[in-house]
């Protein structure tokens, strides 16, 4: 109760201070993106621009986002962070840069899709809250898109690195040009960092104990926490003024990536991404705009025990093994027309979706291979259609509905496969109703009806990993369930936003009742599998954000949620406790200094039946400050200033490699950012 007091009392004290105020120059980007945020974001839609990500210590785009209401993520090492909203994640929430979908290879999600794209690349990461994205299958809880840096006119080059400890390095450099018809951007960064320390002065590889076979060699234990080199490149041209080609390439090489976490840690992982578009405008008085999209993306990645004492005794250099590749390709057309009093978008996709993993195992038949991921296709193709229609002057209405149709086939055998579960088909209806009102100059409330459905993943309906050993030296293994059915999410959503020139306040709440939910459950002492229960979960976000006079700025956050499994009356595993954060900060817009307390109250709803344990709450403080001349930035910080000791809420018994210890967050970390920008 004392942390609860405390988060609500802070939240409350920031709302307060909501009155009148006088405002920093009106010229200050604080003013601009309160501006932006209560004028352009409804209530369900949160964002993220890269400069706040560039004033963080964040190494990846899941990390950063746990910043926005209602966001969180699964912590498994040093670096790729799995995004999570409201309790939703993998699967039930699509994640998306510029439209393209990716699908990480690694059965644990070591190298989940947000891992995948560099912060280098991006503009701005817009995270949509529920079953309200049409335009793309699959967006069951919610959806992040994130939008690419464009050329600007002239020559550009933006150079950027940060240095932090654990001896951590973040760098990058972009350079682009903007003519009348061509433009381009290239752009390479590299990551690095070694093993981070938790606030009880060790590093997070020493969490096992001096008995286990999965701790760490004692040469290993203080090795590089990963190593990334990303590179990628954009050409576009203006064919005419009201249309455009643009075509991007990337590729990703992450080495020595470690995730004590799981039982084993990636030796390599790559990832190639490329996509082509074409969007013309003002084709008619009816037809607005018309867009034409292809991409392709690849991901292979290799894991094993090789770190670890597990491996010491092997002739092989490692006792476990998987080796795993995805690839998506996929086309997607649009187009917007003025019908009538209002706008009509409508499109149609397809995208084809391959997944294969092998493991070998030396406790399993002496490393005879098994299909983990049994060669699995599956494609999707689907129709939608969204009508925007002013009612009135204070009135707004969008609605909307899409059809999917789904076919999964595996192409190989393995523990839950055969020839005759190894294919299946899925349909799926989505519909959304929303409403917005506009009392009064500045307020907008929100109201929205939706109906979101996924179906379930290659994983989910094909895994196959043989359990190993008996009694007290038995390794569980995972099955998939082929029989699973598709998971609908049917929501309501009440939201209310105010803002004006200097103050900034959205508040939501939800409810959704989850049919068909698909929940990883305890089949039997040797395995773990997959189920479909009737689930709930509902909860609430609020955010404000505040112009003080003397150029200070006041913001805080709030937000719950709260998860059900009605089938078996226990709750849903994985779900956030309350949380929050209260800061404060100056910006004069030539310099800044700001400090922020984040909160978490004790997480005591988990799921007994996966041996979740309760995760005890925490507050953290985080400082920063940074000055602006001409093109020149200067950034530093501290992030957990008084080295606390603590852990993320998120289960640790989901995955099937997962170790069942959970990996504590990192101790106090300084840093300091030099950008140069023109």
């Amino acid at each position: 109760m004392r942390s609860y007091r405390l988060l609500t009392g802070a939240l409350f004290a920031t709302m307060v201070l909501g009155g009148p105020a006088q405002g920093a120059d009106s010229n200050n980007l604080m003013l601009d993106e309160i501006v932006v945020k209560g004028q352009q974001e409804t209530p369900r839609e949160e964002s993220l621009t890269i400069r706040e990500v560039r004033e963080s210590p964040a190494r990846d785009m899941g990390e950063a986002l746990k910043s926005v209401e209602g966001v969180t993520c699964v912590h498994r090492g040093a670096i790729a962070n799995d995004v999570v909203i409201r309790g939703f994640q993998k699967d039930n929430i699509n994640v998306f840069l510029d439209g393209v979908r990716l699908h990480g290879a690694c059965p644990n999600r070591m190298d989940s899709p947000a891992f995948h794209y560099d912060f280098a690349e991006i503009e701005q990461v817009k995270v949509t809250k529920g079953p309200y994205d049409l335009a793309n299958p699959g967006s069951l809880g919610g959806v992040v898109e994130a939008v690419s840096k464009k050329p600007h006119k002239g020559i550009g080059a933006d150079l950027s690195v940060t240095g932090g400890s654990y001896d951590s390095v973040n760098s990058s450099a972009v350079g682009s040009f903007g003519g009348d018809k061509l433009d381009g951007l290239l752009g390479y960064a590299y990551k690095y960092s070694g093993v981070p320390v938790s606030g009880n002065g060790k590093q997070i590889t020493d969490i096992y104990p001096a008995t286990s076979p999965n701790r760490y060699r004692p040469d290993a234990i203080d090795s590089t926490a990963y190593s990334i080199n990303t590179a990628w490149s954009k050409l576009g041209y203006n064919i005419t003024d009201s249309s455009r080609m643009e075509g991007g390439f990337s590729f990703q090489d992450a080495e020595h990536v470690l995730y004590p976490y799981l039982l084993m840690d990636a030796d390599n992982d790559k990832a190639y991404r490329g996509n082509l578009t074409y969007k013309a405008e003002k084709l008619s008085p009816l037809f607005k705009e018309f867009k034409l999209q292809g991409y392709w993306d690849r991901v292979t990645h290799l894991m094993n025990d090789q770190y670890r004492m597990s491996s010491v005794t092997s002739t092989r250099g490692y006792s476990m093994q998987t080796n795993a590749d995805t690839a998506v390709y996929g086309v997607k057309i649009t187009g917007s027309l003025d019908v009538g009093p209002g706008d009509l978008k409508t499109g149609i996709d397809y995208y084809n979706r391959n997944w294969n993993a092998t493991n070998v195992r030396s406790m399993y038949q002496n490393y005879q291979p098994v299909s983990m991921i049994p060669n699995v296709y599956i494609d999707n193709l689907g129709l939608f259609g969204e009508y925007l229609i002013p009612l009135a002057e204070k009135w707004k209405l969008s609605a909307g509905v899409r059809g999917d149709l789904t076919w999964s086939q595996a192409d190989a055998s393995n523990i839950t496969v055969s020839s005759a579960n190894n294919s299946t088909s899925f349909q799926g209806v989505g519909a959304n109703i929303q409403l917005t009102y506009t009392p009064l100059p500045g307020v907008e409330t929100f109201l929205g009806l939706g109906r979101g459905n996924r179906t379930p993943d290659p994983q989910e309906l094909y895994l196959g990993l043989p359990s190993t050993g008996a009694g007290a030296m038995l390794k569980p293994g995972s099955m998939g369930n082929s029989n699973l059915k598709a998971t609908v999410n049917k929501q309501i959503d009440v939201g209310v936003k105010y803002g004006n020139d200097i103050f900034f306040v959205n508040g939501s709440v939800f409810f959704s009742a989850l049919s068909d939910y698909i929940n990883y459950y305890q089949l039997s002492p040797s395995y773990k599998s997959y189920q479909n229960v009737n689930a709930t979960m509902w909860g609430y976000e609020l955010g404000s954000q505040l112009s003080l006079p003397y150029e200070l700025f006041l913001k805080g956050s709030l937000s719950y949620t709260w998860g059900n499994n009605n089938d078996y009356h226990r709750p849903l595993s994985e779900i956030p406790p309350l949380r929050g954060s209260v800061g404060v900060r100056y910006d004069n817009t030539s310099f800044f200094f700001e400090a922020m307390e984040n909160l978490s109250s004790r997480q005591t709803r988990v799921d007994l039946s996966l041996t979740e344990t309760p995760t005890a709450g925490y507050a953290t403080t985080d400082l920063k400050t940074g000055f602006k001349y001409k093109e020149l930035s200067v950034m530093a910080g501290v992030s957990n200033l008084f080295d606390i000791q603590y852990y993320n809420y998120l289960s640790y018994q989901r995955d099937p490699f997962a170790s069942g210890l959970k990996v504590p967050e990192n101790g106090r970390n300084f840093y300091v950012t030099v950008q140069f920008k023109m």
